[in-house]
């Protein structure tokens, strides 16, 4: 998994890989150049007395131990440089897929989710992949290159060497295949880390007003150990990972020295060679040491590669259309023909067999008991999520064909939780239509009823907002969603429950101020409120899914007993009248 995702991505970057390639070979075959060096100083030079020859060597091996130098700080840099830029890719190619996904896949992964696939999980595959770049030659040519040119020193030593390699790599292997499902687990417990904490910094008005707070840090504590627990427990592998290595290794230098001795002592082996043997067994241990050390991130990466591909491999509910409907002249008229939306798996779907008209020039409510489908409905238009069965025209054409740019001019959706972004009220609102001008905005403002506080903040149009819009109350943040469609100039207005925060007044006003600045337009509003909707050109009723009910106020009161029944919850009989 992890291969088949880290291989293609490293496409574009062939010439780097090339050069690469290249800077750990000079590198490598500096390396193991070096003992026979040394073993040449020691055997002509330093055990004859020979001082030109251990100053001749010695310049040698200097100039190629710079070498090595360059080679290795050369490589390295471009091994990051090639992992940083995959990485990159990488969460770009993820975000993109996340930007594709309807409500439906959203829902599925969970915002902390694909938050810690975008964030933590590309890096836990990016520092496998800078070890893997930077190691990748040299490892495999430092061991095997370490074997040659040892058994060219002494047969008989090199099969003490060769028997030593089974035992490490057997050890080394036992330790990896362990801790694989641990660095699992331990992604998939920062997953509910992140959710814990991010349910405790949205909800912390909620957390207080209960009094909460020692519920909510055995909550994120209970999380918290959780993940420490398999992080112990991992890095208990990791820690015997070293100790093993380095005890086979100091095994094989002892039995090398003592049959190395013995060699020596028989005249079959010079000392020289001996020190040369040492020093490529150190290689060849390094070499080790190098691949232990990309092996001890491989369970990890490989944990968050399956979860980023898992990502990559969902294909969203909601596709672009092949051949999109470009030329159109829009004009705001839509249609839901027998709609239908049922979640996967679910018994029983969320809408059934939905019908409705809303033309320009007027206002068509939707109402109906919470849990009705009021909210779905209105998402199938803007294609948050697509019907599962009928269709929903916009001017004639079926929204699944019509092309997502036209779509967003046409369609302007105030949602039921209004979301604003980091930044200042007037980038929020030219979200729609960047090319908008202070006087627009401040129209917008006026006719949404919140020209007033904006010119109250210090900066006015330039005043900060934070992330979410957490430094306006709940009543600002619908009036500056419901500015920014207003900005955007849509031919289709939706709101879906946008007024829920306003207190009847201001209600009153933003209606009034409305209904003149959309006179052209086609209007869809989603509301609780019985004063929000009586005033509607059409009313449709909804009832577990179901249309029960279209028409005015008056007519759905006298014929409607589901209609009739919401408005005497909310008025009397004479208010109602």
């Amino acid at each position: 998994m992890l291969l088949r995702l880290l291989v293609p991505r490293l496409r574009p970057y062939r010439p780097l890989l090339a050069l690469l390639v290249a800077l750990q070979l000079v590198q490598t075959l500096s390396s193991l150049a070096l003992p026979t060096l040394n073993a040449g100083v020691i055997d002509q030079g330093v055990l004859r007395g020979d001082t030109d020859r251990v100053l001749g060597g010695g310049a040698t091996m200097i100039a190629v131990t710079l070498l090595q130098a360059a080679a290795a700080a050369a490589a390295t840099y471009t091994g990051a440089r090639i992992a940083m830029g995959v990485a990159r890719d990488l969460r770009s190619e993820v975000f993109r897929r996340v930007q594709d996904f309807s409500a439906r896949e959203r829902g599925r992964f969970g915002a902390a989710s694909l938050i810690t696939r975008t964030t933590n999980d590309v890096q836990q595959i990016q520092t496998f992949a800078v070890l893997v770049l930077t190691m990748l030659v040299a490892a495999p040519l430092l061991c095997f290159g370490g074997i040659v040119m040892a058994l060219r020193q002494d047969v008989p030593l090199a099969l003490v060497l060769l028997f030593f390699m089974p035992v490490m790599a057997g050890a080394v292997g036992a330790v990896v295949l362990r801790m694989r499902p641990l660095f699992r687990g331990m992604q998939e417990r920062v997953d509910r880390a992140n959710r814990v904490l991010r349910e405790q910094i949205t909800g912390v008005r909620v957390v207080r007003a209960f009094v909460r707070d020692r519920h909510e840090r055995k909550r994120f504590a209970a999380a918290n150990d959780d993940l420490l627990s398999v992080g112990l427990r991992a890095g208990r592998l990791q820690a015997l990972m070293f100790p093993t290595v380095l005890i086979v290794w100091q095994l094989t230098t002892v039995a090398l020295v003592y049959v190395g001795a013995g060699r020596i002592d028989t005249g079959d082996l010079q000392p020289g060679g001996l020190v040369a043997f040492l020093g490529y067994q150190l290689q060849i241990s390094m070499s080790v040491m190098m691949v232990l050390f990309m092996l001890m991130h491989m369970p990890r990466a490989e944990a968050g590669a399956e979860r980023v591909r898992e990502v990559l491999a969902t294909e969203s509910s909601v596709v672009p259309p092949k051949e999109p409907v470009k030329p159109l002249d829009p004009q705001g008229r839509l249609e839901v023909r027998s709609a239908d939306f049922r979640y996967p798996g679910a018994e029983e779907p969320v809408l059934k067999d939905v019908g409705l008209i809303a033309r320009p020039g007027e206002t068509t409510a939707i109402i109906g008991s919470t849990g009705s489908g009021k909210s779905t409905l209105l998402g199938l238009v803007p294609r948050l999520f697509d019907a599962t069965g009928g269709e929903v025209l916009v001017d004639g054409v079926d929204v699944r064909r019509l092309d997502p740019e036209l779509m967003a001019r046409t369609v302007g959706l105030v949602p039921q939780k209004p979301y604003l972004f980091s930044g200042t009220v007037a980038t929020n609102l030219r979200y729609g239509r960047p090319d908008a001008t202070d006087e627009e905005l401040w129209h917008a403002l006026d006719v949404a009823q919140a020209a007033d506080f904006v010119r109250e903040l210090d900066d006015g149009l330039d005043a900060p907002v934070s992330q979410g819009g957490t430094n306006f109350s709940g009543g600002q943040r619908q009036r500056l969603a419901i500015a920014r469609v207003l900005v955007a100039r849509p031919r289709l207005y939706l709101f879906d429950d946008s007024f829920s925060a306003l207190d009847p007044r201001t209600d009153a006003r933003l209606r009034a101020a409305l209904r003149e600045e959309t006179a052209d337009a086609t209007v869809v509003i989603v509301a609780q409120r019985v004063s929000t909707v009586r005033g509607a050109d059409r009313i449709v009723v909804l009832d577990r899914g179901r249309n029960v009910g279209t028409g005015t106020h008056t007519t759905l009161m006298a014929d409607n007993p589901t209609y009739r029944e919401i408005v005497l919850s909310q008025l009397t009989e004479e208010e109602a009248a």
